[in-house]
């Protein structure tokens, strides 16, 4: 079972039906499939910008960013570590991480490169779940 968790301001109109869907259809791209678990927060500048300083050290916001949690290529080895306490889930789901995107990044970006709002979200939605699935761009 797949399980694609989508928060989102209620300002911001999104379609979290969309956004499942574009994650889906990139783990079917990927032949990825089991019990796993991928986070989709839609957010603020300011929000983005308190945790694009805090994680990365940059004094501003971002369109995206993404957070693994667990690496796929080498999960069944998880162990517990001693100090840490960082185990694999007893549930046996895989937890790929979360994608956090700035809505008003999203805006931005769209106008700019002359597309509308949901096709930038959804490319932006592919990217971090590439990104998750340790599909890097150079």
């Amino acid at each position: 079972m797949i399980n694609i968790i989508v928060n989102s301001d209620p300002r911001y109109p999104i379609s979290k039906l969309g956004i499942q869907a574009t994650v889906l259809e990139i783990l079917k791209q990927h032949k990825v499939h089991g019990n796993l678990e991928i986070g989709v927060a839609v957010v603020g500048d300011r929000k983005m910008h308190e945790i694009n300083k805090k994680f990365r050290g940059q004094d501003a916001s971002t369109n995206i960013l993404t957070f693994a949690i667990e690496d796929p290529v080498s999960s069944s080895n998880l162990q517990h570590i001693r100090n840490v306490g960082f185990v694999k889930a007893p549930d046996k789901v895989l937890r790929l991480g979360d994608i956090m995107i700035s809505y008003p990044q999203v805006v931005s970006d769209a106008a700019l490169e002359g597309v509308s709002i949901e096709e930038e979200l959804r490319f932006l939605v592919e990217h971090g779940t590439r990104h998750l699935l340790g599909i890097h761009h150079e």
